[in-house]
């Protein structure tokens, strides 16, 4: 209510109807007069505000104590002392987007030896293994990570030895054919095993170009599109791959045309977008985890469907609650090195689950065993659901690159 003079005139100037109080009892509106004062103007912009907060901090204190009683609550009626739940689900995931986005930057979460912006990614011999041992040593802080420095790197210098290995018994394999084969008495002997590894190498070259590779070999056969149409072409109508296979190929050359074998840039484009596709994935899995619970609970004819959608509306948002509180202990843990924390982020992840079960419990009024049952088929379903929704969104950030 605002602190406006009332008008006099028993008429609502909304909808026409005749009053009997301050507000219409048809459209609600109150019966002040029109003409606002600038201080009324801010008064009720702060009224609004601190009214507003007042009823997130009172109705996210009651989401985190009791488990369950919100939705209850809802669908019973009781919902002018509580925040709308929409109005709070859009509030709480702008909120924890705006912060996650903030935190987790698609640069810091690409990880592999490829992406490694250490030494270690750039050594290519056991010698330079050993400078990037030096180099990492010296900014060991305890002996533990001393080890794993260490562990690391010879594990990077056995791949390097291996390789060697490799390529060694490829060129002695070589010599020894050369060596096999008829000689002349002219200069061009020493030629020999240079002229049979060309030879080689042109005859692996000609089985890959005329042989079928699969879509995700096609940025590596084939520099353009349309080479691998030419290609397509030349292969008898049998071979030739189908619709989704030469869309996919058609992609992933044109990926490669883009980023040069870049793969950091690759990856790092590819979190991005996916990362921002999150919010659509988040909210198309609520309906979905609402037809879930529909079916747990086919029996229970008194719960809607809308019902459903109501628990997970404030589930979800417990969740953000939940997830912001985890990331803080994770960056803390991060920043300060310090161990023990990992204790605390455990603690939170069995509180969290916990949690679920328990609003499950006393929103549908079930036993333990019922509901611990139907918990475990639910997470169940929703993690399929979830691997379907990840590929396919995954797919669209492809796409959209």
């Amino acid at each position: 209510m605002s602190h406006s003079k009332e008008r006099h005139e028993k008429i609502c100037l909304n909808c026409n109807a005749e009053l009997n109080g301050r507000f219409c009892h048809v459209c609600g509106q109150e019966n002040i007069e029109p003409k606002e004062s600038v201080w009324g103007l801010v008064s009720h912009f702060f009224y609004d505000i601190t009214h507003f907060d007042g009823k997130f901090f009172s109705t996210t204190k009651l989401l985190i104590t009791k488990p369950g009683l919100l939705p209850a609550e809802y669908i019973k009626g009781r919902r002018a002392r509580y925040l709308h739940p929409i109005r709070m689900y859009v509030f709480s995931s702008a909120l924890f987007f705006l912060i996650f986005f903030s935190l987790f930057k698609p640069k810091k979460m690409i990880k592999g030896s490829f992406m490694d912006d250490s030494p270690i990614a750039v050594i290519d011999s056991a010698a330079k293994a050993s400078e990037a041992e030096n180099f990492l040593l010296a900014g060991a802080r305890d002996a533990e990570d001393s080890a794993v420095i260490m562990g690391g790197v010879a594990k990077v210098t056995e791949r390097i030895r291996e390789k060697q290995r490799v390529k060694d018994s490829t060129l002695n394999a070589l010599d020894s054919i050369a060596a096999a084969s008829p000689r002349s008495d002219s200069d061009e002997d020493d030629d020999e095993p240079n002229k049979v590894r060309e030879a080689v190498k042109k005859a692996k070259k000609a089985q890959k170009k005329y042989r079928k590779v699969d879509w995700d070999e096609a940025s590596t056969h084939y520099k353009t599109v349309e080479a691998y149409d030419s290609a397509q072409k030349a292969l008898p109508e049998s071979e030739r791959d189908g619709w989704w296979t030469r869309l996919a190929a058609k992609r992933n050359i044109e990926l490669g045309e883009k980023y040069k074998n870049d793969e950091r840039a690759f990856w790092t484009d590819i979190i991005d977008a996916f990362i921002h596709l999150f919010p659509y994935m988040l909210f198309i899995s609520l309906p979905l985890y609402a037809l879930f619970m529909k079916l747990l609970y086919f029996r229970h004819k008194q719960f809607y469907y809308v019902d459903h959608g109501i628990f997970f509306i404030y589930l979800y948002i417990f969740t953000f609650i939940f997830l912001l509180v985890y990331f803080s202990v994770m960056k803390i843990k991060d920043a300060t090195h310090q161990p023990w924390m990992g204790w605390i982020e455990g603690l939170l992840l069995l509180a969290g689950t916990f949690y679920t079960y328990k609003a499950m419990r006393n929103f549908y009024g079930q036993s333990r065993g019922m509901t611990i049952l139907k918990f475990i088929l639910l997470n169940i379903m929703a993690f399929f659901a979830l691997m379907i929704l990840f590929i396919f969104f995954f797919t669209i950030a492809v796409v959209k690159m």
